[in-house]
């Protein structure tokens, strides 16, 4: 089966530095409580990477709040990869795969603004890896 790939960067935001008020909506993109397996690892070349798997809690067109294996600083780079509720053609299952900087981390969760997405269609083999409990970042099995 053919893969198809879109992508999109997403230009960063300038944010005024005006006091804040918590009674007042900031955010520019509106957030879907939209609940999904998530996957995330770490893209740093100066450290070691981490991976880990938790839910969505959110979703935005500019950023994720998810919960988290691991406390990760601001700024960590990561990409995360999403199973996604609609299917290409009704057939074919979809990844979100986004890659962003974390902006905010409280016990528990991460927050991710996206800097760049693309939607990826799940090939055969990483379906049946899922099936049997593998991480789709791992490498496969050597037999």
């Amino acid at each position: 089966m053919p893969r198809f790939c879109v992508s999109y960067t997403v230009e960063k935001e300038i944010v005024s530095e005006t006091p804040r008020n918590d009674n007042v909506e900031r955010r520019r993109s509106s957030r879907f409580p939209i609940e999904r397996e998530i996957r995330y690892k770490t893209l740093s070349q100066r450290s070691e990477m981490l991976q880990g798997v938790g839910r969505t809690l959110n979703i935005s067109s500019s950023g994720v709040l998810f919960t988290a294996d691991h406390d990760l600083p601001v700024g960590t780079r990561l990409e995360v990869s999403i199973s996604w509720p609609a299917q290409l053609n009704e057939k074919c299952l979809l990844n979100l795969v986004a890659r962003g900087r974390v902006t905010r981390q409280e016990s528990g969760s991460l927050a991710l603004q996206i800097q760049q997405y693309e939607f990826r269609t799940q090939s055969t083999a990483a379906i049946q890896n899922k099936e049997r409990g593998l991480q789709p970042f791992a490498a496969p099995p050597v037999h």
